[in-house]
């Protein structure tokens, strides 16, 4: 069975940076996607960023393009999200999720991730 879990989140003012930590465990593939997403009050869930855990091949959103970076360890079981310059827009709960399988096309949709995390709360005070 596969298991998400994110850990990292809080309060953080405006302009300034939090990492999120995913740790990925079960998976028997090769290659599976990583991927972060989110969901603030009132809004869907959207894709952030995704990572493939073969060749590190990244995919962002516009929206977070040069401010956030997807990264892995070594042994490709932990992802982490590197967050700068964080606005008030980002507040949301950030979520991680797992794919059997890395799609450059289809990563930011909801239901192409097979596990998902509980979610870590991120809020950007103003």
């Amino acid at each position: 069975e596969v298991q998400v879990v994110e850990s990292g989140g809080g309060l953080v003012q405006v302009g300034g940076s939090l990492k999120l930590s995913c740790a990925v465990s079960g998976f028997t593939f090769d290659d599976y996607a990583i991927g972060w997403f989110r969901q603030a009050p009132g809004k869907e869930r959207e894709g952030v960023a995704c990572i493939s855990s073969s060749d590190g091949r990244t995919e962002y959103a516009d929206s977070v393009k040069g401010r956030f970076t997807i990264s892995s360890d070594s042994v490709g079981n932990t992802v982490y999200l590197q967050m700068n310059r964080l606005e008030p827009e980002d507040t949301a709960v950030y979520y991680c999720a797992a794919a059997p399988v890395f799609m450059a096309t289809m990563w930011a949709q909801i239901d192409f991730m097979t596990s998902w995390g509980k979610g870590t709360l991120v809020t950007v005070s103003s």
